[in-house]
């Protein structure tokens, strides 16, 4: 497989960032997206263990969310730290997850992220909203792995 970081080009890249800096302008939640060529493990196993190495847990109000996705899998999983896990429906990720889903079956990747990112930035501004000394604390990159 070619390089992973070519697996986007750099508009499409450039399309999740911002949608990655759009959503967190409305919500103290962090989001961050990680890309990995292919994992051994099932996508939620494989995002837990992403999201710890990745220091995530460490947010402030435990807020922060993953976007994961295996190329090769062709699998994902949207995974929210334990503060969101407390105060959101059960149901909370499965519009995100279906939305993402009917564009990841047509190949489109980087509408299946900038789509998901922004229904869940909107679904945590109801519940994190943005506040005046909110400060960044995770990077707004896309993160790559193996």
């Amino acid at each position: 497989m070619k390089k992973l970081e070519s697996f986007l080009s750099d508009a499409e890249k450039k399309a999740i960032v911002n949608a990655i800096e759009e959503a967190e302008k409305n919500t103290s939640g962090e989001i961050l997206v990680h890309i990995e060529s292919k994992t051994e493990k099932p996508p939620l196993e494989r995002a837990k263990e992403v999201f710890l190495s990745l220091n995530l847990h460490k947010t402030k109000l435990q807020n922060a969310v993953l976007f994961y996705l295996s190329v090769e899998n062709q699998k994902f999983a949207i995974l929210g730290d334990v503060g969101i896990d407390k105060v959101v429906p059960d149901d909370f990720w499965e519009e995100a997850k279906q939305l993402m889903l009917n564009h990841l079956s047509n190949n489109k990747v980087e509408q299946a992220l900038v789509a998901g990112i922004r229904k869940v930035g909107k679904q945590l501004q109801e519940y994190f909203p943005h506040q005046e000394d909110d400060t960044n604390e995770l990077s707004d990159t896309i993160s790559f792995g193996n």
